[in-house]
């Protein structure tokens, strides 16, 4: 039996939005990890992204362009120090489902972050959303695991798709 949810499809097309009604929607379960968020400056123009931890409800920058780091994807600087502070404690946690929204690029400079959610993955239980290009053997690795379904999300199949995952894990 497949234990695991694996999600993916091009940028916008609501893999985050598919992980926000899931949590919303499975109000009987407990959830821990974490979903990504645009930072947007006061012009409505994306200056980063910030992710937010589920059950201990810390937020963090993951990127951002106002800050220099080693690592950097696009404009992009990404904080790889404050993501695995705030994200490696929230994925030890115990809960009925944990998400992790999502695996990419950025996420990807982490050894560390990729170490826990293979662990996590092993456990079972997980929702997470996933780089639908790049990422090399890692991405490919988890997208073809045994124990887990991969389902790739459009703007016409997201709303059946949300559905389909909301009745394998809230009813």
């Amino acid at each position: 039996m497949k234990k695991n949810i694996v999600i993916t499809g091009h940028p916008k097309t609501g893999k985050t939005t598919l992980i926000k009604a899931l949590i919303s929607h499975c109000s009987n379960k407990t959830f821990a990890g974490f979903y990504t968020e645009e930072i947007m400056n006061t012009n409505g123009i994306r200056v980063g992204f910030r992710v937010m931890t589920l059950k201990s409800e810390e937020p963090g920058v993951l990127a951002h362009t106002n800050i220099k780091t080693g690592w950097k994807v696009g404009k992009y600087f990404v904080d790889i120090n404050e993501f695995e502070r705030i994200i490696l404690p929230e994925l030890n946690l115990e809960a009925d489902i944990i998400i992790i929204d999502e695996i990419g690029k950025m996420e990807l400079f982490s050894e560390n972050f990729k170490e826990k959610l293979i662990e996590c993955l092993d456990k079972g239980n997980v929702v997470a959303t996933i780089t639908m290009k790049g990422g090399g053997a890692f991405v490919k690795e988890v997208k073809n695991r045994e124990d887990s379904e991969l389902y790739y999300i459009t703007e016409k199949n997201r709303n059946k798709i949300s559905k389909i995952i909301q009745a394998k894990l809230c009813e």
